[in-house]
């Protein structure tokens, strides 16, 4: 970024990252602008949570002088974001609300609204920019990988990130919360906010059940056909999961699910193969900036990549399927991977995991029965 003076929108949070965020910008000089998107839930109440964060956004902003919008995306966010992952869970399917709340609400009608009015839009998520010779601007992952949310903003576009600035993205968190606590900051010890994009301390399977309900089926051990206990509706569960199964003798793991009989396969053991896969044949690939690699993707280029949140970015290679439907390729893990939910998101990485390129949907191969 220049030094020249720039006006900046900075979308903040009421957390101590996006807080660091306003207090660097504050003191490179720039004109910012603060803006909290307000988001409530179905019932359209903002929760007690929406308030506690309004309230320490106020403080920032009248510690640093600056103008505080309050915008609210409602029926935006349920009527794409959440709406979604209804769609998918009830396919069977496990969906990624904070990847598609990034693309469509912060980067979409949030930059559509107000962020185009300004040079830039900051956030604090834990990310990076990296221009290329060609002067093209590239997403990069943070200096601190157990932080690093790359993942979550696979599925932006090369329009949004032309936009888009993470200050955080040189940072360690340790740093941040150092920082936070030498400016006395007012969030600076705040615990960081854990749940779905926007929705915060919302209970995921109380969300799931309020919309879809509950139906109950069996649960079978897959090697055995032998019936554990029941289910209260495969859409509670994804590829994976050990918590929550209500069974004993475990651990058990959810390795396959049968929609149209509402049947849901476990095995038992943290070694089980069941639970372990090394393909992941990846739908509607999305590239951020560009296809980095031309051709030669027809016969396989080296990668890393990230099945989920989690600090690792895992070795491998994808490949374009020549005679697939467009956007099909192919990631062949050189390390067993747990847990490959169908419905996520699998971000792609360069093999040196420094440049993230995109993401493509994991399908529904090999574990998913419809």
């Amino acid at each position: 970024m220049s030094a020249e003076k720039l006006r900046i929108a900075v979308l903040v949070s009421g957390g101590v990252d996006s807080a660091v965020v306003v207090h660097k910008l504050a003191e490179q000089g720039h004109d910012l602008h603060l803006f909290y998107i307000r988001i409530g839930r179905d019932d359209d109440t903002g929760g007690c949570t929406a308030e506690e964060d309004i309230e320490m956004c106020t403080l920032i902003a009248r510690r640093y002088g600056l103008p505080l919008e309050v915008v609210s995306l409602h029926q935006e966010y349920w009527d794409n974001v959440m709406e979604y992952a209804l769609r998918t869970v009830r396919a069977g399917l496990t969906p990624n609300p904070d990847i598609m709340c990034n693309s469509v609400i912060k980067f979409g009608y949030f930059e559509e609204r107000w962020g185009r009015e300004f040079d830039l839009t900051a956030t604090g998520h834990y990310a990076d920019t990296w221009f290329d010779p060609e002067g093209r601007k590239w997403l990069a992952t943070a200096v601190d990988p157990v932080k690093d949310q790359t993942d979550f903003l696979a599925r932006i576009s090369g329009h949004q990130l032309e936009h888009i600035i993470f200050p955080l993205g040189s940072m360690p968190k340790a740093d941040v919360r150092r920082i936070a606590a030498e400016a006395h900051l007012p969030n600076a010890f705040r615990k960081d906010s854990q749940g779905i994009c926007f929705l915060g301390k919302i209970n995921y399977n109380d969300f799931i059940r309020r919309h879809l309900g509950e139906k109950p089926g069996p649960i079978i051990e897959i090697e055995t056909g032998r019936k554990l206990g029941e289910h209260r509706g495969f859409w509670f569960h994804t590829i994976g999961q050990r918590k929550g199964l209500g069974l004993s003798g475990g651990p058990w793991f959810v390795v396959r699910k049968n929609v149209e009989d509402n049947i849901i396969y476990v095995s038992r053991g943290y070694d089980t193969e069941k639970q372990y896969g090394k393909t992941l044949h990846l739908a509607e690939m999305h590239f951020i900036t560009a296809a980095p690699w031309g051709d030669a993707a027809d016969a396989g280029v080296e990668i890393r990549f990230k099945n989920r949140h989690a600090p690792d970015f895992l070795p491998g290679r994808i490949r374009r399927v020549a005679d697939g439907a467009p956007g099909e390729y192919v990631v062949e893990s050189d390390v067993k991977v747990q847990g490959i939910a169908p419905g996520q998101f699998a971000a792609i990485y360069d093999r040196d995991a420094r440049l993230c390129y995109g993401s493509g949907i994991i399908t529904g191969r090999a574990n998913i029965t419809i």
